[in-house]
């Protein structure tokens, strides 16, 4: 299946030179008066090497075909994930170099889709949006509202993301899992 380079995201699993590369991460990047182009950090599913590779954002990426199953994501154990089909409750495990940044979108319960290449996980798919809670950042604004001063907020997975100044520690903020990007506060 053939998708734009835009439509990447990470966990997602690419034909590249005719083989099969997982993508650790991305970057859209616009320079000034030159076209937008996706950076992205790819890793060879056969050797485990890691290359960077810049697509042009009308590139057209072939998506290896995958049999997907969906899971729940359990725990950590710090090198390993677990995670458990939902159907028959056989539980596998990946570890932190296959699943890349996607690990910073984890949390306990959140069912994803698990995908297999010729019997074995290979990797996953997140949703598009996760809610987290804020552990830490600056205290907020009081009277503050929809700006365009930021600042950074630690989330309950580690990932750190730009945020605007009314959000305090204990909320929940949506965050977009393609960019890593805040959205909105969540009630």
């Amino acid at each position: 299946m053939a998708l734009s380079a835009n439509q990447l995201r990470p966990g997602m699993v690419i034909l590249h030179d005719k083989d099969l590369f997982s993508v650790f991460s991305i970057t859209h990047r616009t320079p000034g008066n030159l076209r937008a182009f996706v950076q992205a950090k790819l890793r060879n599913l056969r050797t485990g090497a890691m290359i960077e590779h810049r697509f042009r954002s009308e590139d057209r990426v072939d998506r290896a075909v995958l049999d997907e199953t969906e899971m729940e994501y359990l725990y950590s154990d710090g090198s390993d994930y677990h995670f458990m089909n939902t159907e028959t409750f056989e539980q596998i495990h990946l570890s932190a170099d296959t699943l890349g940044d996607a690990v910073q979108y984890l949390l306990s319960n959140l069912r994803i889709k698990v995908e297999f290449y010729e019997g074995n996980p290979v990797s996953i798919e997140l949703p598009a949006t996760v809610d987290l809670e804020v552990v830490e950042t600056e205290p907020g604004l009081k009277g503050a509202t929809v700006s365009n001063v930021t600042k950074p907020a630690t989330l309950e997975t580690g990932l750190v993301v730009q945020v605007p100044s009314f959000i305090d520690i204990g909320e929940k903020i949506r965050v977009d899992t393609a960019e890593g990007n805040y959205l909105e506060r969540v009630k």
